[in-house]
């Protein structure tokens, strides 16, 4: 649990229980597990790819950036630096930590599409899902290119660090564990895009009390994405334990149960071997994501998608995961406390990222 409160998203370790056995020398599921995702096609296409915005009707970084091909370009960059000097140390390792996370793009869309039942097979595959996969990619994408625009013009931040956190980050990738389960994988996105809807939001807050405006409207128009995205897998979850509800809840249990791995954890920058936990540590610290809001997106989902009252479908083991997974978050809500003041008492330490200034 401490890995689950320490940072914005949780990414799920490991494929349903169901699975746990077979897929370990396998990235494929069962014929009939697949079944489900081929069927459920056309409810993608007319309930999933809705959410999605035309490029045409779609906000771009250059939207929140001084224009370089304008005259007063550098009058622009100037401001930017000005409110960006009254900002604390602590805000910009949070922030720059969220865009290092935002830039692993990559990584992310190859775990989608290891993905039995739903990857691209052919890297412009006309199915739903994958439609889904590459435009939910390419509306992400904006998210880095944005924020990592606005820090490179800030003046704050040792851009050149970064860039390697950035190159080492995606060169590491991460091994979610996730066996070409979809089950998992829209579980895992359910939380992780709320968490990152709550960490931009809470950074666009922060931002707008310390004056810069300009900076809030670029986090919340982030955090304003992921709420879209999020209520695409949250359908996504739901409609699974429509079709398949014992599948669906014993996965929920299993990510619930296993160690959980981070999209930013193995972060590097040449120097820190503990980066990601000291980034962590800063970004409980200030608010930007807590325990807490893990506990309360726990409680969240599970109000959403009825799971304490799913009755049809559900095997014994489908049924003591059910009564699990209803227990969690009282016995959440306690580690999330206790990972909470070991933030508060973490010492300061050093960032690259900030030219080794202690935060």
């Amino acid at each position: 649990m401490q890995e689950c409160c320490e940072h914005e998203a949780p990414v799920m370790h490991l494929c349903s229980c169901e699975m746990q056995n077979t897929a370990a020398n396998s990235m494929s599921m069962s014929p009939e597990k697949v079944l489900p995702f081929k069927s459920m096609e056309e409810w993608v296409d007319e309930n999933v790819l809705p959410l999605l915005k035309p490029v045409e009707k779609s906000w771009q970084p250059r939207d929140f950036l001084p224009d370089p091909c304008s005259e007063d370009f550098y009058d622009q960059a100037r401001e930017i630096k000005q409110r960006a000097s009254d900002i604390p140390d602590e805000y910009f390792v949070c922030l720059v930590g969220h865009m290092i996370t935002e830039e692993a793009l990559p990584t992310y869309l190859t775990m989608f599409n290891n993905n039995d039942g739903v990857r691209d097979e052919t890297g412009g595959s006309a199915s739903p899902w994958a439609v889904w996969s590459r435009s939910w990619a390419a509306e992400e994408n904006r998210h880095g290119d944005l924020l990592n625009k606005y820090l490179y013009l800030c003046g704050r931040v040792d851009m050149r660090q970064i860039e390697k956190t950035i190159q080492y980050l995606i060169g590491f990738g991460m091994d979610g564990g996730g066996e070409g389960s979809p089950y998992l994988g829209s579980i895992y996105t359910s939380f992780q895009e709320r968490a990152t809807a709550i960490s931009h939001s809470n950074a666009a807050k922060q931002a707008k009390k310390h004056g810069d405006t300009n900076l809030a409207k670029i986090c919340g128009i982030i955090s304003s994405d992921e709420k879209r995205h999020e209520e695409a897998y949250t359908k996504i979850t739901n409609k699974l334990f429509d079709v398949d509800p014992d599948t669906t809840m014993l996965a929920l249990a299993y990510l619930m149960r296993k160690h959980i791995t981070m999209p930013g954890s193995l972060m590097f920058d040449g120097k820190d071997q503990k980066l990601f936990h000291h980034f962590s540590m800063v970004d409980q610290r200030m608010g930007m994501y807590t325990g807490n809001d893990y506990v309360d997106i726990l409680e969240s989902l599970i109000t959403r998608w009825n799971v304490g009252k799913v009755t049809a479908g559900l095997s014994g083991e489908g049924r003591k995961a059910q009564d699990y997974v209803c227990n969690l978050p009282p016995k959440f809500r306690k580690l999330a406390e206790r990972a909470q003041g070991r933030a508060k008492a973490f010492p300061s330490v050093p960032f690259s990222w900030i030219f080794n200034r202690l935060v």
